[in-house]
């Protein structure tokens, strides 16, 4: 077990390598950077020059590349030439927002996608499946953008229950004073969320409930006399989560990347919204960052996941 974990680790490090070269690489074809005069117009041409030659932007890419690559070993991500702050400490301060949301949105859909799950399964076109059913196509219809401003517009808005943006209000004082602002404006984005990202696990999970009922194993069992809810939760339920478990991984470090579209319509200050400020000023040390940053979320939620099918099926092995 161990010695697949540390080959999967080795074999992440060439492409942690071609990540970060195509990462950097597309960063320099973008068009314009943050002195080109794009984004104030008023800019003197002198004084971009100046400050390309100051960030080295006009060194060969391979140079730009491997000071970047240096750096990064020591703990330098650079600094952001648009909010003059090193990378490091701003894409810290974004990602402790963007966990406890992801924390947050994972315990959310996972508490309410399970039970729907098995209930639309174990109930099959019964009206419990029904409604669960038109819930999914609803929720897997409703673009994203439009279901959040919806509930801004009826529990911010209209009831007034909820703030509409920020991640923790300017007056909050005192550990338990953070917490609980920071809890309060997690709330509605997190349920938002979690509703539009329950399509999936409730549908992999009805199918795999709805597909074994079926097997031979599970005939042999009840011919057996084996009670009916121990043949449910011991063989029907067991082999119809390994799915859900395998994409356990990839939804948490999705998660932590952050939305971009909720953090944008809620104006959260998290990895997403730092993501797409980052893009549209041309911050490329910060972009870069961040890409790379997610690029090994990615990399370690495969891990992640493939752990975790082992553990539940010890039929599975990591290769």
């Amino acid at each position: 077990m161990w010695k697949t974990v540390l080959r999967r680790f080795l074999i992440m490090i060439p492409q942690l390598i071609i990540l970060s070269m195509l990462v950097f690489l597309l960063a320099k074809m973008m068009p314009g950077d943050p002195f080109t005069g794009m984004i104030n117009p008023n800019s003197d041409a002198r004084e971009i020059a100046r400050l390309r030659q100051a960030y080295g932007l006009n060194d060969p890419w391979w140079v730009q590349y491997c000071r970047w690559v240096g750096n990064m070993f020591h703990g330098d991500l650079g600094q952001s030439y648009i909010q003059h702050v090193p990378v490091a400490s701003l894409i810290w301060d974004r990602a402790v927002n963007t966990f406890w949301l992801s924390l947050l949105t994972v315990l959310l859909t996972y508490s309410i996608a399970i039970p729907m799950g098995i209930s639309a399964g174990r109930h099959q076109d019964e009206w419990q499946d029904q409604a669960i059913q038109i819930f999914n196509y609803i929720t897997f219809a409703v673009p994203g953008f439009v279901f959040y401003i919806l509930g801004i517009w009826l529990f911010s808005f209209t009831l007034g229950w909820f703030p509409i943006s920020g991640s923790v209000s300017a007056n909050a004082s005192g550990f338990w004073g953070v917490l609980g602002s920071r809890l309060y404006h997690m709330i509605l984005p997190a349920i938002l969320y979690a509703l539009i990202t329950t399509t999936t696990i409730v549908q992999y999970l009805r199918t795999g409930i709805v597909d074994n009922k079926v097997e031979d194993y599970v005939r042999t069992a009840r011919s057996k006399g084996v009670p009916e809810n121990v043949v449910f939760h011991k063989h029907i339920l067991r082999n119809s989560v390994l799915p859900i478990v395998a994409f356990l991984g990839n939804t948490i470090t999705g998660l932590l990347s952050g939305s971009m579209i909720i953090e944008s319509v809620f104006s959260y200050p998290g990895m997403g919204k730092l993501f797409l400020d980052s893009i549209s000023q041309r911050d490329y040390t910060t972009l870069t960052a961040l890409i790379l940053l997610f690029g090994m979320l990615t990399l370690l939620g495969n891990l992640i996941s493939d752990i975790l099918l082992s553990i539940v099926d010890p039929r599975i092995r990591v290769k």
